[in-house]
C-alpha cells in the first residue's frame, strides 16, 4: 500500500484560509436570511389559527384518501388532487325562540384511483338525517336558522358516478349504521337562461327504512349578476308515511370579489300526502356571503325570520334569527 504524504505547511495554509472563508460566508449568508425574515411583517395570530387548521384538515385528508385507496391497489395516483370539495365550517346561530346554536361541519370528497375512474370516497360531518335522505345542499342556511330536527354526526362511505346522470353510495352513519342512495339528476335546458333541474334519490336507512326524496328546481340566468330559483323538495319515508316538503323562492345577485347577497322565502311542513296538518313555517331569509383572507376563508352572516305553527290548532308564532359562518376551503 502506498503511503499518502501529509499536506505541506503551504497547503495546509490555503485549506485553513479556504475553510475559514467558508465559514464566514455562511454566517453572513444566515445573518442576511435572518435579517430578511425579520424585516417581513409577521402574520396575525387569527391569520396564523386560519392557516394552521387548513393545512392540518387538508393533510388529514389526503392521508385518509391515500390510506383508503392503497387497500384497493398500489397504483400511483397520476394528475389532479387526491381531495376535492373540502370544507370546513363553524357557525353561531340564535333564534328567538332557542338557545344559542354552536355548530361545527365538515366535508370532502376523494378521488380514488386504484377503486376506478368513477368511484369517490366521502367524509364529513353534518346533519345525518338530511345527509341519509339527500337534502339538497342549497337549503342547509335556510334549515340553520330553523328548528333543527336532526343531529350533527360522522358519515363515511364510497360513492359511483354512472354517466354524471346515476350516482350511487354506500355508507355508514352514526354508531357504525348502514345507508344506502341510488339517485338519478337530469337538468333541461330551456330558452336562453332557463333551466329545470329534476332529482329523485331512493334511500334506505335503519332509522327511516326505504324513502324517496324529490328534488325540482327552476332557474333564471336573468343577467351576468343576478340569477331567481325556485325549489321544491319533498321527502316520503316507509317509517313515518308523512310527506315532509319545502319551497323556497330566491333571488341571487353577486359581485366582485365572490361576494354574494340573497333573498328567499322559505316554506316547509309535514303532513300526510293531500293534506297539510303537521308543523308549518314560513320564513324571510336574508344572506351576505364575502371572502375574507386570500379567497378560502369566507364569512357568511344570515338574518330571517320565521312564522311557525305547529298544527292547525295553534296559532302561529313568530321569531327572529341570525347567524354567522366561517367557511375553510381546502
Amino acid at each position: 500500500m502506498a503511503c499518502q504524504r501529509p499536506p505541506s505547511i503551504r497547503q495546509r495554509y490555503v485549506l485553513g484560509r479556504c475553510g475559514l472563508q467558508a465559514v464566514l460566508a455562511t454566517l453572513a449568508a444566515l445573518e442576511t436570511a435572518q435579517a430578511a425574515h425579520a424585516a417581513e411583517p409577521e402574520a396575525p395570530v387569527p391569520v396564523k389559527v386560519l392557516e394552521a387548521a387548513r393545512e392540518t384538515a387538508r393533510h388529514s385528508a389526503t392521508w385518509l384518501a391515500r390510506t383508503v385507496d392503497g387497500w384497493f391497489g398500489d397504483a400511483p395516483h397520476e394528475g389532479g388532487p387526491l381531495v376535492t370539495n373540502g370544507r370546513l365550517t363553524l357557525g353561531v346561530f340564535k333564534r328567538q325562540d332557542q338557545t344559542v346554536d354552536i355548530d361545527t361541519r365538515f366535508s370532502a370528497r376523494f378521488t380514488l384511483p386504484n377503486v376506478q375512474r368513477q368511484a369517490y370516497l366521502f367524509i364529513g360531518r353534518d346533519d345525518l338525517r338530511d345527509t341519509l335522505r339527500d337534502t339538497p345542499e342549497t337549503l342547509q342556511a335556510q334549515q340553520a336558522l330553523a328548528p333543527r330536527l336532526g343531529e350533527r354526526a360522522l358519515f363515511a362511505g364510497l360513492g359511483v358516478t354512472l354517466y354524471d346522470a346515476v350516482d350511487f353510495r354506500l355508507g355508514l352513519g352514526s354508531r357504525l349504521k348502514p345507508y344506502g342512495q341510488a339517485k338519478v339528476r337530469k337538468v333541461w335546458p330551456l330558452a336562453t337562461g332557463h333551466t329545470i333541474e329534476a332529482s329523485e334519490t331512493l334511500f334506505w336507512t335503519h332509522d327511516d327504512r326505504f324513502g324517496a326524496t324529490t328534488a325540482l328546481s327552476y332557474d333564471i340566468a336573468a343577467s351576468r349578476h343576478l340569477a331567481l330559483r325556485w325549489l321544491n323538495v319533498g321527502t316520503l319515508t316507509q317509517r313515518t308515511r308523512r310527506w315532509e316538503w319545502t319551497s323556497t323562492w330566491g333571488a341571487y345577485r353577486g359581485f366582485d370579489g365572490e361576494r354574494l347577497l340573497s333573498v328567499e322565502a322559505v316554506a316547509n311542513g309535514t303532513g300526510r300526502p293531500g293534506y297539510r296538518d303537521g308543523p308549518y313555517d314560513l320564513g324571510l331569509l336574508a344572506k351576505w356571503e364575502q371572502p375574507v383572507y386570500q379567497r378560502w376563508v369566507f364569512v357568511e352572516g344570515l338574518t330571517g325570520h320565521h312564522w311557525t305553527r305547529l298544527d292547525g290548532a295553534n296559532e302561529r308564532t313568530r321569531a327572529w334569527a341570525l347567524g354567522v359562518n366561517l367557511k375553510l376551503r381546502f
